[in-house]
């Protein structure tokens, strides 16, 4: 059995309008819906202590913060993208729900969003200490994002190319709770009146700074659209999918012209590592092995800029820096080279 309801007024009208309409138009309204509702366009707060001279530095990222007038903590909005490695329109968010607040609109993480955050996420608006009008979140909302995606990765529901989304989410949630314990206790010891004022901060930056160093972009950009256009293949710079034997490619190219045995030691400590999905440059000293990794790096990209293709690319290659794959002995220990 069902109930019709008659619509009258104005939601009649409005039912006639959206008939008429093509999907494309009723997106574009829904679009302007979603805008006129989290846009900020409500009150406009002031700022109480902040400035954009001092950001509160997290990795790489320098976050912008405020505290209103009406004692909210807020980060704005580029700043909270920024912070979780997110651009302003997330990557895949094709079908995303563009009648939630900004930050929530990614199609993978939709089901794992709580209704109360929906509204928690609403961005507020305010007026920089210059004048100029800003749309921030609330501070308290980061670590909650955070689990959001790190809900989705656990199902897996992330596509690939957010997958690093949530690698920043974690090392974000384990260092807010670094920092927050110290807080704490400093507060309950009475200490916070004694350490320097940004101490919390820099504590902050280094244990990120740690944490990150496993998933440091390594391998440029341009080494692997040097290497699609070598090989006379499109290159689409938004995939993160490369071809498989990719893989073999740069076994030779990079790994067997470090040192004599250092691709087969790198292979060995790989698969000794808990993480057997880790990549294999992350067995590489700091102090040695790395910065070697990177400056042949940078030879090999120089090489494949002036070369034509592959071939003209691989007596380059083999004239600078010879394979030392079939290397009867090592030129030196391991732990000369950083293993």
């Amino acid at each position: 059995m069902t109930t019709e309801i008659e619509l009258t007024g104005r939601a009649a009208g409005g039912a006639a309008r959206a008939a008429r309409m093509s999907s494309a138009e009723r997106s574009a309204a829904a679009k302007r819906a979603a805008e006129a509702r989290w846009g900020g366009g409500g009150e406009v707060r002031e700022v109480l202590a902040g400035s954009p001279d001092s950001p509160l530095r997290i990795g790489e990222a320098a976050v912008e913060c405020y505290v209103l007038d009406d004692g909210t903590r807020v980060i704005t909005q580029a700043s909270m993208l920024h912070a979780i490695g997110r651009s302003r329109r997330v990557p895949g968010a094709e079908g995303s729900d563009e009648s939630l607040p900004p930050i929530l609109r990614a199609k993978s993480i939709r089901r794992f969003i709580p209704d109360d955050v929906i509204e928690q996420a609403q961005p507020i608006s305010f007026k920089l200490p210059n004048g100029v009008r800003a749309n921030g979140y609330r501070a308290d909302l980061l670590p909650t994002i955070c689990e959001i995606y790190l809900a989705a990765r656990a199902d897996g529901a992330l596509p690939p190319n957010q997958r690093h989304i949530a690698q920043q989410a974690e090392i974000l949630v384990r260092a807010l709770a670094h920092v927050g314990i110290i807080a704490l206790v400093d507060e309950a010891t009475g200490y916070q009146e004694l350490r320097t004022k940004d101490a919390l901060s820099k504590i902050l930056e280094a244990f990120v700074a740690k944490e990150l160093q496993p998933w440091v972009k390594t391998f440029p950009p341009e080494f692997y659209r040097e290497m699609f256009r070598l090989r006379n293949i499109p290159y689409d710079p938004a995939s993160v999918h490369r071809p498989q034997y990719f893989g073999v490619l740069t076994n030779d190219v990079i790994y067997d012209r470090l040192a004599p045995g250092v691709r087969e030691e790198l292979k060995a400590a790989q698969k000794k590592s808990e993480k057997k999905s880790g990549k294999m440059f992350q067995h590489l000293t700091q102090s040695i092995g790395y910065p070697k990794l990177r400056e042949h790096l940078g030879s090999v990209v120089t090489l494949m800029r002036l070369s034509t293709d592959w071939d003209d690319f691989k007596a380059k290659l083999n004239m600078i820096h010879p394979s030392y794959k079939h290397s009867a002995m090592p030129l030196w220990n391991d732990s000369d080279f950083g293993l």
